[in-house]
């Protein structure tokens, strides 16, 4: 099968977020996948197969298959309508979040994701002690976002792993209003085998929700402020939904050559 290294929410390689995209004619044992996702050991490897009326896609981390994943979907339509389907400009992916449709405009490939319903929780001292400072607010969805005072806080921040996966939450963000964009986030996913998560597309579901709340905006722009970092824009939609868009830039192309 054909593996192709992209990375997602930049437009020059080795920065943003690196995901594998496999393309294949069928999906092999998970044992095979949950196999690979580990020998890449990226933040994810995206299983793609195609089907009647779009394509099937799957998402696994080191250590599991998760629902939702915004970079490895960004990177799979990256790859589809690059590699696959030259003359088309979209792509719907079948998921365990749903169908998922992906357009590209010109060099952004834009994702129309669920959003989730967040709700206000109250401030731990658990959460001082895994971030190392404590937040001023806390909102939960499917995932954890700690809000704090200053842009700084959130660069500068270095985490216990160990106490952050005992909170709350499948990824916990930290988040900060932005001086240059909206808003400033790091992820952290040790419960998904992550420690950090260069560019979270899935997170900012409820990030950019979130802050489009807080500033009164339909649209967010976002920066990812890891080692590599990323730029997503998000836009909030009717029906519960929002999109996501960002560029992406090939790394690689190989062939695997063990057997599933």
């Amino acid at each position: 099968m054909k593996q192709y290294i992209v990375d997602a929410f930049t437009a020059e390689p080795f920065a943003g977020n690196p995901a594998a995209v496999c393309v294949m004619d069928e999906y092999p044992s998970e044992e095979f996948m949950m196999k690979l996702a580990m020998e890449n050991n990226l933040s994810e490897t995206a299983f793609v197969v195609k089907e009647d009326a779009g394509y099937h896609l799957r998402w696994f981390t080191p250590t599991t298959e998760v629902e939702l994943c915004g970079h490895a979907t960004l990177a799979s339509a990256f790859v589809v309508l690059n590699f696959y389907e030259h003359e088309s400009n979209a792509v719907k992916f079948s998921t365990l979040s749903g169908e998922l449709a992906i357009t590209r405009y010109g060099n952004l490939y834009e994702m129309n994701f669920p959003a989730y319903e967040l709700k206000e929780i109250p401030v731990t001292d658990a959460m001082e002690k895994a971030f190392g400072v404590r937040p001023i607010k806390a909102v939960l969805g499917l995932d954890l976002i700690c809000v704090f005072e200053t842009e700084e806080i959130v660069r500068e921040m270095k985490p216990s792993g160990a106490r952050l996966s005992e909170i709350d939450g499948r990824i916990q963000n930290a988040t900060a209003l932005g001086k240059e964009t909206d808003c400033v986030s790091r992820s952290f996913c040790p419960k998904l085998g992550i420690a950090e998560d260069p560019v979270c597309g899935s997170a900012h579901c409820q990030i950019a929700a979130y802050w489009a709340s807080e500033l009164g905006k339909n649209e967010i722009r976002a920066y990812q402020a890891s080692k590599r970092g990323g730029y997503l824009n998000c836009r909030i939609e009717p029906n519960n939904r929002i999109t996501i868009s960002g560029e992406a830039a090939l790394v690689a192309v190989s062939e695997i050559v063990a057997k599933p």
